[in-house]
């Protein structure tokens, strides 16, 4: 065989093969590379919206957390308001409890005195009538009377 021969079979055998491979081998990789392009398109772009979202989502928390802290402040000096109010009501209440009881037992102890008064001069009176039924009685003496004087003293 002569070399031109194989030459010329060997370019046409490969004209063949580029031909097919054109026509029906490279629209199938070519496809194959463009799906695969727009995987990776999409998949980059999920990505970005995904962190996008993240930061989005970062902002509404930090957002969220300062209002909740908000309101967490709030309900504390509300609560401690109201605790505050609390003590007050009840130290007024306490004290208003306490004059009242200084007042029943002022009154209390006045009506003691009141009555030992009344008891006192009771006795007063029938220790001066008995002194001085005692006195009448006897003959009228001083050195006896100044003995049942000191007697009604000494009771007194």
């Amino acid at each position: 065989m002569d070399i031109n021969s194989t030459l010329l079979g060997q370019s046409v055998a490969f004209a063949l093969f580029a031909w097919f491979c054109l026509k029906f081998v490279w629209p199938l990789i070519t496809e194959i590379i463009e799906e695969r392009q727009t995987t990776i398109a999409d998949g980059l772009a999920a990505a970005d919206k995904g962190s996008r979202a993240l930061e989005e989502a970062e902002k509404e928390r930090t957002v969220i957390v300062t209002e909740a802290r908000g309101q967490a402040r709030d309900i504390v000096d509300q609560a401690t308001g109201r605790a505050t109010s609390i003590v007050d009501e009840a130290r007024v209440a306490a004290e208003a409890e306490r004059e009242r009881i200084l007042a029943s037992a002022q009154a209390e102890v006045e009506q003691e005195v009141s009555r030992a008064r009344e008891e006192l001069r009771g006795q007063v009176a029938s220790i001066a009538v008995a002194g001085a039924e005692k006195i009448i009685a006897k003959e009228i003496d001083a050195a006896s009377h100044k003995e049942l004087l000191d007697n009604l003293a000494a009771q007194i």
